[in-house]
């Protein structure tokens, strides 16, 4: 699967930027305004009782700052964090070393876990509840089992897939959190925040214009803006303005509505190729060239989300707002 602009997954290449990007703070950070008013009553009470803060769930789609809100909890309460991911967890033994290196109060970051595997959440259950660590030493007739004390810990989880997640271990945790897309006057701050910190000027015509292709994703918007200053850098003054920031969003093949090529491409296929739908997944998927896993995963949900797209038990059909938004007549059933 080609890497695409507007994908709300992290690159490589942007994880240190990120890090200097994100806000340190509950005041600093910009929208889930729902979520972040939760956090800030549990903190404090957390704090005046002088107790760790409970177990903290976090999900949502990817981009629109998780990992930020675990870093956030763990300067508000003033301890440090250790991160982690559940694919990197592979055996209880990788889980007891990081659980005994953790301090008093400190925050436990485990990014994408829906993906650990089942032992080891069978050795976080304890840890969770009790703080206490049950490992098994030895083989065979001699093996047995010795019980650890832990530090009290905040864990804080991320996921992508909340309900991917074994009931028991969604059930451990005290405080849920969903994170929903931005609107595009947060999004337009968020352009404006990070301009300034990469000392970048901007206007509000421009930083709406990003914040508008953005898809609701911060990441997004983050993205798009540091490629429109390198436009702005090489064919002007270095400053943003409209007309550039069109201009270098049309070379990226973003449209007004955040949709790339590949979504033009798989549109406008429906649309030439089945009138419009319904049409079966494979059979797209067969004459776009691409997964119907990725098609499905990746490519529809934004798409549903616009209302551009509807699945239906006959298969999939574009709506009449891809034909007005194509500049298309819609065609009369």
């Amino acid at each position: 699967m080609e890497e695409r602009i507007i994908s709300g997954e992290v690159n490589e290449q942007e994880i240190s930027l990120e890090q200097s990007l994100r806000p340190q703070t509950l005041k600093q950070y910009i929208g889930q305004n729902q979520v972040k008013g939760n956090l800030e009553v549990f903190i404090k009470a957390a704090k005046l009782r002088r107790e760790t803060l409970d177990h903290v769930l976090l999900y949502g789609p990817p981009g629109l700052g998780k990992t930020t809100l675990a870093v956030i909890i763990a300067n508000e309460m003033g301890v440090n964090i250790r991160t982690t991911s559940g694919p990197a967890i592979e055996r209880p033994g990788d889980l007891a070393a990081i659980l005994t290196a953790l301090e008093p109060g400190d925050v436990l970051f485990i990014d994408e876990i829906h993906r650990l595997p089942r032992s080891i959440e069978e050795v976080l259950y304890p840890a969770m509840e009790d703080f206490c660590l049950d490992i098994v030493i030895g083989k065979g007739p001699t093996a047995r089992s010795v019980r650890l004390d832990l530090p009290p810990f905040t864990l804080v989880g991320a996921t992508t897939r909340a309900g991917a997640l074994s009931a028991p271990l969604r059930d451990r945790f005290g405080v849920l959190g969903r994170l929903e897309y931005y609107n595009e006057d947060e999004l337009k701050n968020i352009v404006k925040r990070t301009a300034e910190l990469f000392d970048t000027e901007i206007d509000d015509q421009s930083a709406g214009e990003i914040a508008r292709r953005a898809r609701g994703t911060p990441r997004i918007a983050n993205r798009l803006l540091r490629r429109v200053r390198d436009f702005a850098q090489v064919k002007g003054d270095g400053s943003i303005n409209l007309n550039l920031a069109k201009e270098a969003l049309e070379l990226l093949q973003v449209d007004r509505l955040g949709l790339d090529h590949i979504d033009h491409k798989l549109l406008k296929g429906i649309i030439e190729k089945f009138r419009g739908g319904p049409v079966g997944l494979d059979t797209i998927a067969a004459s776009i060239g691409e997964e119907a896993e990725t098609i499905e995963d990746v490519y529809e949900p934004y798409l549903l989300q616009i209302g551009f797209l509807q699945r239906t038990p006959r298969g999939r059909l574009v709506t009449p707002k891809v034909y007005h938004h194509f500049g298309m007549e819609v065609p009369t059933k």
